[in-house]
Formats: C-alpha cells, sequence, structure tokens
C-alpha cells in the first residue's frame, strides 16, 4: 500500500493551483513554507485538546494535514513550472518534510497524553523517511516505496482525525482512534524502513 505511486497521476490536478501561486508571486520555497506551516497548525490543533474535549480541532488538524499534502506537491509543480527547481529547494522540502512530520505526531500523541506511543511512531516515521533519502544517496533514485509512504500518512492522519473526532472513545484493547494511529505508525514505519534497506541492499549486492 503505498499513495505514492499515484504523484503521477496526482500532478495532473495540479496545473490550476500551480497556475494560482505563480499568480500570487509565490515561490516553490515560499509555498513549502506554507505547507510546513500548515502542518505545525495542525500539530498543534491536534495537541491542544484530547478528541473528546474538541472534536471540532480534530477536524480541523485532518484539513489542515490534507493541505500540507497537496501543497507538497503543489511546490514541486510550481519549480518545474518556473524552471526553478534547485537541489537548495530539494532540501528544504525535505527538511521541512520531517519537522511537519514531527509537528503532527507530537501533536497526536500530546492530544491524548500517550508520549511513548508518540515517540515510537516519529522514530518509526523518520527511519522511514530516511532510509528513501538515503537509498537515493547512494545512487538508487528516491524511494517512495514499501508499506507506508508519506502521503500513505497524511491520508491516514487526515482520516482518522475525523474519526477520532466523531468516535472519541476507545475502539480496540482500550485504544482510541489516534492511539491505535501511533501503533501502525511505529510498527508499519519500521517494517517499511526495514522493506526499504532489504530491497536497497539487494539491489547493491
Amino acid at each position: 500500500m503505498t499513495l505514492d505511486r499515484l504523484r503521477p497521476l496526482a500532478e495532473k490536478g495540479l496545473s490550476p493551483f500551480v497556475r494560482v501561486a505563480d499568480g500570487l508571486g509565490l515561490s516553490p520555497d515560499g509555498v513549502s513554507v506554507v505547507a510546513f506551516a500548515c502542518a505545525v497548525a495542525a500539530g498543534v490543533a491536534f495537541g491542544v485538546r484530547s478528541p473528546a474535549e474538541a472534536p471540532l480541532l480534530y477536524v480541523a488538524g485532518s484539513a489542515l494535514v490534507f493541505l500540507n499534502g497537496w501543497l507538497d506537491l503543489v511546490d514541486g509543480a510550481l519549480a518545474r513550472a518556473q524552471g526553478t527547481d534547485s537541489s537548495g529547494g530539494d532540501l528544504l522540502d525535505h527538511v521541512l518534510d520531517r519537522y511537519a512530520d514531527i509537528a503532527v505526531l507530537v501533536g497526536l500523541a500530546a492530544g491524548i497524553g500517550r508520549y511513548g506511543l508518540g515517540l515510537a511512531a516519529v522514530t518509526g516515521v523518520l527511519m522511514t523517511s530516511y532510509l528513501g533519502t538515503q537509498i537515493q544517496a547512494v545512487g538508487l533514485g528516491r524511494e517512495y516505496g514499501g508499506l507506508l509512504g508519506r502521503a500513505d500518512r497524511l491520508a491516514l492522519v487526515g482520516v482518522v482525525g475525523v474519526v477520532a473526532a466523531a468516535v472519541p472513545g476507545p475502539l480496540v484493547v482500550g485504544l482510541g482512534a489516534v492511539a491505535l494511529l501511533l501503533v501502525v505508525f511505529a510498527v508499519v514505519g519500521h517494517l517499511t524502513a526495514l522493506q526499504r534497506f532489504w530491497g536497497a541492499w539487494s539491489d547493491l549486492q
């Protein structure tokens, strides 16, 4: 399962958004910063209260997460349209994406007071992303595949935020939707990292 494989299809619908961003005078780096700000705002929305106490904040957080994911596609498309794509812009995009992931996951963990799960989820997500860029660094090309790519994570966070708002109580073994999501990110994130490592290791032999 990886929505990252659908990037080429999603990019076909970016043209109107690219034209708007270009018309507003935004640079690709500027769009990346706006996307990051959306992720931070989502983390704050998730972290302020639990889903039972503030369901509307979780819905707002979900919307902001979806917006972050969409803008993360727009910045690259805008760079190509303006002819300004560069290694510097790619570096900024990667750094902001990682901080965005941290902000969202820390917010989710803080909102339900499950900091241990949050730490496990953050390390799983960061290792998944690290393996993707490290595989590129050894000359095999950027790796988006695996059990859980960034697009999958964003989609899951967006959906689970809404589910948690609608059903704030425990769902399975005493865990609510957000806690279950953090468990998935912790377990599947590390499995995805290992899957990427094994695939790259095999290619290098």
